[in-house]
Order: C-alpha cells, then sequence, then structure tokens
C-alpha cells in the first residue's frame, strides 16, 4: 500500500499517479478553512480510515471524476491546462461515510479543516491511517496555527444562485416549505464560500434565456393590475432577505430590468388581473415601451421605499442588462438612462467589456471581464472582475474542469493588489443547457449542453434530501479568497507597501491578471511567506 500527501492545487487525473513533491505541512491563521489530499495506492478493492489528530474539524471526502465532452475551446483556448482532451476529471467531493471503495487500486481523498470556532495556535499532527485487513499504512502532516484571524472579507462577491434549477432538480414548487428549506440550504454552502451578495429575482431574471423562450417563474414581487395602476406586495421578497441574511449574505444583487445582451425587452413578470395571474410583459414588451416605463416607474417608486424602510440602500446593487456590446449601443443607453434616473443615488452595476460604455457614463459601475479589465485598471473608482466561458485565453484566472488548480487559486493574489471591490461569476447551479431550453443531469452533462466548458456553469452537485455537494474546484476558489484576506490582514499590520512586497517577492515579471508563475509552488509558498511575517508582526 502506498499514501502521498499533496496540496488541495494537485488535480489526480484518472489512472495516472500524482506528479507533485509529497506534502507534509503547512501554516494557517486561526479561522480559515485549509485543505489537502491523500492519494491511495493499494491492491485491495476497498480501505478504510482513521484520523487521529487533536483537532476535532477535519473532514474527509473522495474525489470523484466526472465526465468532460467540452474541455477546453481549442480555438481560442491558451495552453496552460491540465489536457485538452474530452475524458473524466476529478471534481466532485462525497463525504466519506464508510469503506472507500479503490478504483483500479487507486484513490484520492480531500481533507478539509473546518472549524466553526478559532483553532487553537500552535502545531497540530494530522494522522492519517489507511487499512484493509492486516496491512496499514499511516500518513501524517503537521499543522502550525498562527494566533491571529483573517480579516473579513470586504470584497462583494455575488454567484448567480439560480432557485428555478433548485425548484426543477428537486421538483418542489416555487415558495413552497420546501422551496425555502433547499434554498436555505443552498445558500448556506455558497456563504460559506465566500458568497456575500446573492442575485435577488425581484422577477424572473432575464439571463441565459432563449429569444421566446421562458424560465420557471421564480419573481419575489406580486404585482396587481387594477385601472391602469399597480400595487406591490413584498412579502415574499421580505422572506428572502431575511432568510439570507439569516445565511450570512450582506448584499442583494437585485435582477436585472431588461434582457440579457442589449436590453431590448422586459423581463417575464406576472401579475394579478382580475383575479388571475397574467404575464403582463415579457419578450413581446419592447424595452422602450409606454406601458414598460410607466411600469418601473411606479415599481422603483416602491422598491426604493421599501429598500430604505430597511435601511439596505448602501447593500443593494442595482442592473440594468447584462453584457451590452457594440451592436446593442442603441438599445442599451436608453434603458441605462431610464435606470440611472429612476435610481438615482443607488449603485447601478453591469457586466460588460467595452469601454466606451464607462467613458461616456452609460455604465456607471462596470463589471469587467478579467481579460479586459487591463483597461479599466486606474481609471475606475472601484474596480470590479467577473469571467465565464469566454475567459480561456491569455493565462487569466478561471475554474474549468480542465484548468490547474493554480489558474483557479491565483486570483485571491490578483484581486489583492488591484484593490478589487467586486468579482461576480454566473454559474454557482446552473443545471440547464445554453439558453436555459432543458434541465441537465450535472453529473453527466457538465457543459451546458456542450456550450461552455465543463465546469464553467456550476460548483455544486445537487445531493440528497436538498443539500448541495462540493466541487474541489469551489475550495480551491475559496482558498483564493483567504489569500487575499490573509494580504488583507498583513497590510493591517505592516502596510499596503508591504504586503505588496511581500507578494511579488522574487518574481523575474510584475503580478498581472495575465502574468504570474504557473507553479504551484510559488503559490504555496508566497502564502507560507505572507503567513511567516504575520505571525513575526504579532
Amino acid at each position: 500500500m502506498k499514501l502521498i500527501l499533496l496540496s488541495s492545487l494537485e488535480k489526480i487525473m484518472r489512472n495516472e499517479a500524482p506528479s507533485n513533491k509529497e506534502f507534509r505541512g503547512f501554516s494557517m491563521l486561526n479561522n480559515e478553512k485549509k485543505s489537502f489530499q491523500l492519494y491511495i495506492e493499494a491492491e485491495h478493492d476497498a480501505v478504510s480510515l482513521e484520523i487521529k489528530s487533536d483537532l476535532d474539524c477535519v473532514h474527509a471526502y473522495t474525489v470523484e471524476y466526472i465526465p468532460s465532452k467540452f474541455a477546453i475551446n481549442e480555438k481560442t483556448a491558451d495552453d496552460y491546462v491540465i489536457r485538452s482532451e474530452d475524458g473524466y476529471y476529478p471534481d466532485l467531493l462525497l463525504p466519506v461515510e464508510e469503506d472507500i471503495k479503490l478504483e483500479n487500486g487507486k484513490k484520492t481523498l480531500w481533507f478539509e479543516i473546518d472549524s466553526e470556532d478559532t483553532i487553537p495556535a500552535g502545531e497540530h499532527v494530522i494522522e492519517l491511517t489507511v487499512s484493509s485487513g492486516a496491512e496499514r499504512e499511516t500518513a501524517a502532516l503537521t499543522i502550525e496555527v498562527i494566533n491571529c484571524p483573517l480579516e473579513k472579507q470586504s470584497l462583494i462577491f455575488t454567484n448567480w444562485f439560480h432557485t428555478d434549477c433548485l425548484m426543477d432538480e428537486y421538483k418542489v414548487g416555487a415558495f413552497s416549505d420546501e422551496y425555502w428549506r433547499i434554498a436555505k440550504s443552498y445558500l448556506k454552502t455558497a456563504v460559506r464560500h465566500g458568497m456575500n451578495c446573492v442575485l435577488t429575482p425581484l422577477f424572473t431574471p432575464p439571463l441565459d434565456t432563449q429569444v421566446f423562450g421562458e424560465r420557471p417563474t421564480v419573481q419575489l414581487v406580486d404585482v396587481t393590475v387594477s385601472k391602469g395602476k399597480y400595487t406591490f406586495n413584498f412579502d415574499k421578497l421580505i422572506k428572502w432577505i431575511d432568510m439570507a441574511h439569516a445565511c450570512g449574505i450582506e448584499y442583494f444583487e437585485m435582477s436585472h430590468f431588461f434582457t440579457q445582451w442589449g436590453a431590448k425587452h422586459a423581463p417575464k413578470i406576472v401579475a394579478t388581473v382580475n383575479g388571475k395571474a397574467k404575464k403582463i410583459f415579457g419578450w413581446k414588451t419592447l424595452a422602450v415601451s409606454k406601458k414598460y416605463r410607466n411600469f418601473l416607474t411606479q415599481f422603483s417608486t416602491e422598491l426604493k421605499a421599501f429598500i430604505e424602510k430597511r435601511e439596505l440602500k448602501d447593500k443593494v446593487l442595482i442592473h440594468v442588462s447584462d453584457e451590452p456590446n457594440k451592436s446593442t449601443y442603441h438599445t442599451y443607453v436608453p434603458a441605462s438612462k431610464l435606470i440611472h434616473k429612476l435610481f438615482e443615488g443607488y449603485k447601478i452595476v453591469d457586466a460588460l467589456s467595452e469601454y466606451k460604455f464607462y467613458e461616456e457614463g452609460i455604465v456607471t459601475g462596470p463589471i469587467v471581464n478579467n481579460i479586459s479589465v487591463k483597461n479599466f485598471i486606474g481609471k475606475v473608482p472601484e474596480l470590479w472582475t467577473y469571467y465565464c466561458t469566454g475567459q480561456d485565453h491569455e493565462y487569466v484566472s478561471n475554474r474549468y474542469f480542465s484548468i490547474p488548480s493554480v489558474r483557479n487559486r491565483v486570483l485571491g493574489y490578483q484581486l489583492y493588489k488591484f484593490n478589487a471591490v467586486g468579482f461576480l461569476h454566473w454559474g454557482f447551479n446552473f443545471w440547464y443547457t445554453r439558453f436555459s431550453r432543458k434541465k441537465i443531469n450535472p453529473y453527466e452533462i457538465t457543459d451546458a449542453g456542450g456550450s461552455f466548458q465543463s465546469g464553467d456553469s456550476f460548483v455544486v452537485y445537487p445531493g440528497s434530501n436538498g443539500a448541495p455537494l462540493c466541487s474541489l474546484r469551489l475550495k480551491v476558489f475559496y482558498d483564493a479568497f483567504q489569500d487575499m484576506m490573509a494580504l488583507q490582514t498583513l497590510e493591517k499590520l505592516a502596510g499596503r507597501e508591504a504586503a505588496l512586497s511581500i507578494l511579488e517577492q522574487g518574481l523575474d515579471e510584475e503580478l498581472t491578471f495575465s502574468c504570474y508563475p504557473h507553479s504551484d509552488e510559488w503559490l504555496l509558498e508566497t502564502r507560507e511567506r505572507i503567513n511567516r511575517t504575520i505571525k513575526d508582526y504579532i
């Protein structure tokens, strides 16, 4: 039997052995979550695991392989990938609850140190004993806990939360008791991995929807129409906000007021008309129509009063339409002007890449992809960035199945260096094909029906009883945030200049969103250097 300890950055491909050096330990701050792996080779069908440590917060998972039929876009992708071929990739983490079944005599285990309380400072040893019959092997890891907590996350992070996908997966009705229970379970997991802002469906979000197609109705605001006037009931929205606050959410990203890619139409809005539910706006409604503008004028007045009564104005993000571009300039501009007029004094943000939209004041809060962001650095008072399917070149960070974990995690160092205040991703749990045409099984289809690189559209899998199962990509992604917070902790102790010096120590070229060493060892050693400096200061 062979046991090899590994960092959380190595992705061990199916039927392959680890390539990196064996891992013996690491340091961490006293309120972090930290992960590592154990690779097992044995001439057995199954083995058992015993964890021995003075820490009672070590959780074990098996790393499961998930199929990919679209690993990368060969026409656009750069060469910094694990492999470009379709096949099976390590991604799903399943909690260890019984004996561990081996696959061709091999298995990788994932371990996470995750405590509800502060972890005692000092050295802690974790012994992992794997056995089958009379054969036993033990691997030991030493953890140094530094007596200092991470700074609280200041970055606003939203990972679009799709409740209609939860409804379809678990076959529950909108706003039923089960709907709220399952949504809360998933939202808690999102918060535990850095999400502090939630997409809030005032009306059914007009996102990734086929033209003249529909996504299930999930609007939180009840609308009644009577004699040309609209009345609004916010009871569901109140319940949503209360649920989100209970999970740890701080910010609310209100769903877009116009359709995606140019603001040409109104979103689907359902109202009670003469006692019956009826769709009053949608694809047949032009964005510039007098009727929809009248609706938005009445609604914005009521919504602002609601938000300000609950003292949430500084915690709300307003959207016009997602990802406008040059071809949709003529439709986006009037829509943007209307929303800026109706929500004057609010933070209005949209994902975009064209600097012209910001330069002309059309978008006052740009959320820029991490390739185009170089054109905005130093020119915007608050830097936001995002990535999705299009960010597969210029070596920028992303979290597809096929890319190395260091390319996922390096984002934290980049966000810190460039003082980013926000990060957005569109796919926490998007379990549909592109344009939401049909539901998928995310254990079998990981590319939205052949449209997006595997891993782009979700980071959690549907588990039993309405609870999510995490991907290793989600764990690594949250490590990026912890790296960012560790640098902020160091900055508080030593100043920003010192923190940046520690971050970029030994680099031949300065760190950018595209330039960084493609090395697990560099990323891990940089984090250890940050920790050592924090320890020296305290």
